[in-house]
């Protein structure tokens, strides 16, 4: 069993312990949020603001929205939660630099980590910051914003990345406020580096498109399965090795080695068809992480004997292994924070800094902190009227606009949703949403081809009524983030096809009346006329853009694509047909 430091949390009697703000900017998707006395009160992505894909900027923009949601001055911010910690980057930066026989490692992460000390520096001289700043570790971020967020009182927890502060992976236990990660994987050693790697010999994006990946896995088969079980070596002690005879990432060389290329062959184009090697490849890497983090949260579950386990990291965005995790390792219940990739580190180094560093207990554990994810922008009637009419657009006003959409739904058109405050995380979850009915096969390929303009193969969500999922899921699990695959029901594929994957399973979302009343009414209003008690759901974006954020980039993607209808909160915009 996992025990419990004897030391207690640090007595900062110098820090006031009001106000928190919380920084991601350790490399890609930064972020910011505000914790009042613990409290959340907004959460921003740097991404949305200045419309660069998991941009790497400092998130000024993202803290000028925090402290406005929260009426504050950066004067009035009593602590600064940075999720970084540059001098445990350097120390493990030498052995990394040794094991990877990398001697430009050394230089670069002594490079990256005075950059961000120099950050630091001129978040201060920008903002004339006078308080305390604490650093907290990437991964100890990534565990407290799944843990302390999460509605249980003690939980196993588990983070699973490609890498930050030189690990892979921890393993650890919550309880009240205490949180401890004892075990952990060091990298070059990782299920996200592996995944990546073979992520970019597909022809795709590493750190960015591995969600392709995932889509694309049910289409291959199992020929390479076995022989790719070679390329992490699972240990007695439930943790991992990777076999570096097929990877070249640790070497600073390409993503795989030549040992790779000369079995697989010369890397996907980008762009090019897609072989069925490249399919049974994808399977193989799905089957080889959900199998290697499997693995390693069986382990888990037997050390901390809880039933419940808090999850986070980049690699719990696949919503396939995650679903696994819960199924086959013990665990009766799971928490995974909507932004369980690095841009929730901004809220995992708040809560780290409230609740282990100050030592404030957790309060009210009915409800999660992140019971939902709305904490983004919200844009007013005014706003939105004066884009419209910047834009030169005929529109109207809707009375009942979750009644109407619905209309539009049941006539199958495809409509973009643009409603209240925007979630946080990269999912979709019913404030910045292309919908479409899901009833219609070719539904599919058409959101895919002329609104997203996408790969043929990515899956869309299904959206459903919360107290309806035992009806359409095998298994059903409430899934408010959109962070589970469950299989539908064999008697339900052929009422919801578009949103149907290929091997029968869809990733779901919950959506729940009390926690996301706008969206569940629509859903609901959908039910009314046509029965069916789900919508296809996908991001308000089209290819290579970040989600929606003003009103004015919503208005852009429905002009530019072949949505049919837009709604900006009340305001309705329509294409005439031609």
């Amino acid at each position: 069993m996992i025990t419990f430091s004897t030391a207690t949390a640090t007595n900062r009697t110098a820090i006031k312990t009001s106000v928190i703000l919380g920084v991601n900017c350790f490399s890609h998707d930064s972020a910011a949020c505000i914790l009042i006395n613990g409290r959340l009160i907004a959460f921003g992505e740097e991404e949305r603001f200045n419309r660069q894909t998991h941009t790497k900027e400092f998130p000024n923009q993202a803290i000028q929205f925090c402290l406005d949601t929260a009426g504050l001055k950066i004067s009035d911010v009593d602590v600064v939660g940075f999720a970084h910690k540059p001098w445990t980057d350097l120390a493990r930066g030498a052995r990394d630099a040794m094991l990877r026989l990398a001697p430009k490692r050394m230089a670069a992460q002594f490079y990256i980590d005075t950059r961000l000390l120099a950050r630091q520096r001129k978040f201060r001289q920008h903002w004339g910051y006078k308080g305390e700043i604490v650093n907290v570790g990437h991964h100890e971020a990534h565990a407290a914003g799944a843990f302390y967020p999460s509605p249980f009182e003690q939980a196993a927890v588990l983070t699973l990345d490609r890498g930050g502060d030189f690990l892979s992976t921890t393993l650890g236990y919550g309880e009240g406020n205490r949180l401890e990660l004892p075990f952990l994987v060091k990298n070059p050693h990782s299920l996200g580096e592996v995944y990546s790697a073979l992520t970019w010999y597909l022809g795709f994006i590493p750190n960015i498109d591995e969600g392709k990946v995932m889509g694309l896995a049910p289409y291959g088969g199992k020929s390479l399965v076995d022989e790719m079980k070679d390329f992490i070596h699972l240990e007695p002690n439930g943790l991992f090795k990777v076999n570096f005879d097929w990877f070249g990432y640790q070497r600073e060389a390409k993503a795989v080695s030549s040992k790779f290329f000369n079995r697989y062959g010369p890397r996907r184009i980008p762009e090019s068809e897609i072989s069925d090697l490249h399919k049974d490849l994808a399977f193989g890497i799905q089957n080889l992480l959900e199998e290697s983090a499997l693995h390693v949260a069986k382990r888990l579950r037997e050390v901390v004997g809880s039933d419940k386990l808090c999850l986070s990291g980049g690699i719990a965005l696949n919503s396939v292994a995650n679903t696994r995790l819960l199924r086959e390792a013990g665990f009766d219940h799971i928490f995974i924070p909507p932004a369980a990739s690095d841009a929730g580190n901004a809220l995992g180094a708040a809560l780290w800094v409230w609740h282990k560093l100050l030592g404030h207990p957790r309060e009210d554990l009915s409800t999660s902190t992140l019971e939902h994810p709305f904490w983004g922008v919200k844009f007013s009637d005014a706003d939105i009227e004066r884009t419209l009419k910047d834009k030169g657009l005929q529109f109207h006003r809707i009375s009942n606009p979750t009644q109407k959409a619905a209309q539009l739904l049941a006539e199958s058109k495809i409509v973009g949703w643009f409603s209240g405050r925007a979630e946080m995380g990269p999912r979709a979850l019913g404030a910045r949403s292309i919908l479409a009915d899901p009833r219609r096969q070719e539904m599919r390929d058409i959101v895919n081809a002329k609104v997203k303009r996408r790969e043929w193969f990515r899956p869309f969500a299904p959206s459903i009524l919360d107290e309806r999922g035992p009806d359409y899921f095998e298994g059903y699990y409430p899934n408010p983030f959109m962070l589970l695959v469950m299989d539908i029901k064999m008697s339900k594929r052929k009422e919801i096809p578009a949103v149907t994957h290929v091997d029968g399973t869809g990733r779901l979302q919950s959506v729940n009346k009390r926690t996301n009343p706008v969206f569940w009414q629509l859903i609901k209003e959908f039910e009314q006329l046509t029965t069916i008690p789900v919508v296809l759901n996908t991001s308000f974006n089209l290819r290579g853009e970040p989600m929606v954020h003003r009103p004015a980039e919503a208005i852009d993607d429905f002009l530019n694509s072949a949505m049919d209808a837009l709604f900006l909160e009340s305001y309705l915009v329509e294409k005439t047909a031609k």
